[in-house]
């Protein structure tokens, strides 16, 4: 189907969300939607989808003007939505997520017709290569697999437009490359596909067309055949963007973080960290490299007092800290920027200023003899968000209702609001545009320079090989190499990660 939006303009307190976006997108193609967090991507596809109403402009499918009252409206009209975050019944099974909704029913009474869902899935994973175990249940499946099953309940509900919103924030590579083939199945039968993402090395690859927005307006089209990563950076943060960030070499000091011989046992009690050695001193990033589930999570939890040990010696300097609680932790002077913000780093509806203080709010100069000092809470909340760049109408904005790059600078520039020795940073920029990674990744870099000792946890290579001192691979809960900066590439990284060893060049 061709697709056109005309002068779509959304409007939400305090905010212009979308001022008379037009963009069109052609049957059997991919347009890529670029831009950061906050540019708009998503509030424009929620208005495609039926979920959102536009304040005015218009939607046009196959030339034909559309007005949506709700996402059934939209469905009807062949138009379908991954969202970034999955909206499938855990408990159902795959017949049961993709059917629910436009169950397919037979008899008087009306009653689900199990057997023609079933074989109308099955055909769908076929055709498509999505690969799909209708009888699973959906807890049971890898993230990849769950997103398959949402791309399963579009394509049921015949959807010709997919709109697919950062559908790659959760893959690994392997998944990612995996989900690109899909979406060269789907626009083969002439499906069209927007591809909302942030990531350059993404839309490049698979788009036909790529349309960046900034700041709620069309900051310009590019064509991905000709255009580069750094011309889309710069379109899509309106000014030159550094893709590396600038550091000079480290300059270890002390051992800040000792772990020796490190067992965790994961939430089913299997072992997921088994027997970790590794030290982190002052003046360097240590980086743990790894596809996601090899331990990385339970490692880092453990670290900050989230998760009981079974046994092993950590210390912080010449702390013991295998049975510290998450408090006496971060009095030691420990930074933690844990991998799901929403989850672990956030209240979501508490506002800016409290969950500044989340951590600090029983200290000076917060609290005075149990009294909280709301003036001095507000002067370094507000401090805060002008030194972190954090864009929101006001310190009592509720966290929840900022972009994912500005929910993640409350929580770095609350973490290190206060002196710290040690930074764990996990998964510090996931979900992340350019400009954000950019900001924080300097600011992990001004912490190394100023002395703290700093581990980052993350499953991107890019990031990997550009703040990395030094970079520890993680395989089925062991450091199965660790490597200098300078020694590391995409090919040995790659192979640590699968568990495969190299030729050399792994160093202590």
């Amino acid at each position: 189907m061709q697709l056109e939006l005309r002068d779509i303009t959304k409007r939400f307190p305090g905010v212009l969300a979308n001022d008379k976006i037009s963009i069109s997108a052609d049957r059997g193609k991919v347009l890529g939607l670029l831009g950061e967090n906050g540019a708009g991507k998503t509030t424009l596809m929620n208005i495609l989808s039926g979920l959102y109403k536009p304040d005015s402009g218009q939607i046009f499918i196959d030339g034909e003007e559309q007005v949506f009252g709700d996402p059934a409206a939209a469905i009807r009209a062949g138009v379908g939505m991954v969202h970034q975050h999955f909206m499938l019944v855990p408990v159902f099974d795959v017949v049961e997520a993709v059917a629910l909704g436009a169950e397919t029913v037979s008899g008087p009474l009306g009653t689900f017709d199990r057997a023609a869902a079933r074989k109308r899935i099955v055909e769908l994973s076929a055709q498509y290569k999505l690969n799909v175990n209708p009888d699973a249940k959906i807890e049971s499946l890898p993230v990849g697999v769950r997103q398959r099953v949402e791309i399963l309940k579009a394509l049921y509900r015949q959807s010709d437009i997919l709109v697919l919103d950062e559908p790659s924030a959760v893959l690994t590579p392997y998944e990612t490359e995996e989900l690109f083939t899909i979406i060269r199945s789907l626009t083969a039968t002439g499906t069209t596909i927007i591809f909302i993402t942030h990531k350059l090395n993404e839309v490049l690859e698979v788009a036909d067309q790529i349309v960046v927005l900034r700041r709620g307006r069309v900051a310009g089209t590019a064509d991905p055949k000709t255009t580069t990563r750094q011309e889309l950076a710069n379109m899509m943060v309106g000014r030159d963007v550094e893709l590396i960030v600038a550091k000079g070499p480290a300059k270890p000091g002390d051992v800040v973080l000792s772990l020796r011989n490190l067992q965790v046992r994961d939430d089913r009690l299997d072992m997921a960290v088994d027997g970790v050695d590794l030290d982190v001193r002052a003046g360097e990033i240590v980086v743990i490299a790894g596809v996601q589930g090899n331990g990385q999570t339970e490692l880092v939890e453990a670290i900050v007092g989230l998760r009981t040990i079974d046994s092993g010696v950590m210390t912080i300097g010449t702390h013991h800290i295998e049975k510290s609680s998450p408090r006496e932790v971060s009095d030691l002077g420990v930074a933690h920027i844990p991998e799901d913000r929403g989850r672990d780093g956030l209240i979501n509806y508490m506002t800016i200023a409290e969950n500044y203080i989340l951590d600090t709010y029983h200290r000076e100069p917060y609290s005075k003899r149990g009294v909280l000092d709301l003036k001095a809470v507000n002067e370094q909340a507000a401090k805060g968000v002008k030194d972190f760049d954090i864009r929101t109408p006001s310190i009592h904005t509720f966290a929840g209702s900022l972009s994912g790059g500005n929910q993640q600078k409350v929580v770095v520039a609350r973490e290190f609001s206060v002196p710290v020795q040690l930074v764990i940073a996990a998964q510090p920029t996931r979900g992340l545009d350019v400009g954000s990674i950019e900001y924080i990744h300097r600011r992990l870099v001004e912490q190394r320079d100023a002395g703290a000792a700093i581990l980052i946890v993350s499953t991107e290579l890019d990031e990997v090989l550009a703040v990395g001192d030094r970079i520890a691979v993680m395989f089925e809960g062991r450091i199965v190499g660790i490597l200098s900066g300078g020694d590391a590439t995409y090919e040995n990284l790659g192979m640590l990660m699968g568990g495969a060893s190299f030729g050399g060049g792994v160093a202590a």
